[in-house]
C-alpha cells in the first residue's frame, strides 16, 4: 500500500497543523516558537515555504526566508519586530529556518524530498546561497549534504550545540520540483537526522 505525497505552498488552513507539528518537534528542546513567530517567517516569503501532505493530511513543513548571510531569526520575536522600517537591500541568501517531518513518518525519504523541492525552488528564484542553523547535533547530517559550518558564529537562542552553516545553491539538481509522488506506507525507521529543525538567519 502507498500514500500519495504532495508538496505545496502553505494556506491559512494549515497553521493549526504546522503549529502542532512544530510543538511536538521542539518543545522538549526548548526551541518551540509559537504560532505568531512561525507565521511571521512564512509571511516574509510565502513562495519558499511548504507543507508536505502524505495521504489525507499534513505530515511536515518547511519554512525559509531571505536573510542576510551570517544573520538569523530570533526565535523569541516575530519578523515584524526585527525587520527595519526601510526595505533592506535584496539578499541572495535564503535561510532555511525550519524543516520537520512527523516522527512516525521519518525514515521514508520524505525529508529528503522536501529538501530537494526547496533547493530547486531556491535555484529557480535566483538565490546563490542557503544558510541554516543546525540544532540538536544535526550538523553532521547537514555536512553530508554540502553545508559548511561557520565557526565564528555562535547562534544565540538555538541551544547549546547550534551551528550556523551554509552552502552554495547547487546547479546540478535536475529540472523542476516534483510536488507529487508516492511513498510506501507501513512501519518506518525513525531518524532525527532526516528531519531536524533548521532555524533561519
Amino acid at each position: 500500500m502507498t500514500d500519495v505525497v504532495h508538496i505545496r505552498h502553505i494556506t491559512e488552513a494549515d497553521w493549526d497543523g504546522i503549529v502542532a507539528i512544530e510543538s511536538r518537534a521542539y518543545t522538549a528542546l526548548g526551541l518551540s516558537e509559537g504560532r505568531a513567530a512561525l507565521r511571521s517567517r512564512a509571511e516574509i516569503s510565502p513562495g519558499t515555504c511548504f507543507v508536505l501532505d502524505v495521504g489525507s493530511g499534513p505530515a511536515g513543513y518547511l519554512l525559509a526566508l531571505p536573510y542576510p548571510a551570517l544573520r538569523y531569526p530570533d526565535l523569541e520575536r516575530t519578523e515584524e519586530a526585527v525587520v527595519p522600517p526601510q526595505p533592506a537591500p535584496a539578499t541572495r541568501n535564503l535561510h532555511l529556518h525550519d524543516i520537520v517531518v512527523e516522527e512516525g513518518l521519518r525514515g521514508r525519504g520524505l525529508g529528503r524530498r522536501l529538501l530537494h523541492h526547496f533547493t530547486l525552488t531556491a535555484r529557480a528564484r535566483g538565490y546563490e546561497r542557503i544558510s541554516l542553523i543546525a540544532v540538536g547535533r544535526s550538523d553532521t547530517f547537514w555536512s553530508a549534504r554540502g553545508y559548511t559550518a561557520h565557526p565564528g558564529i555562535s547562534p544565540g537562542g538555538y541551544g547549546a550545540n547550534a551551528v550556523y552553516m551554509s552552502r552554495a545553491v547547487p546547479t546540478d539538481l535536475g529540472a523542476q520540483p516534483e510536488p507529487t509522488g508516492v511513498v510506501p506506507s507501513g512501519p518506518s525507521v525513525p531518524t532525527k537526522r532526516a528531519d531536524p529543525r533548521v532555524p533561519c538567519p
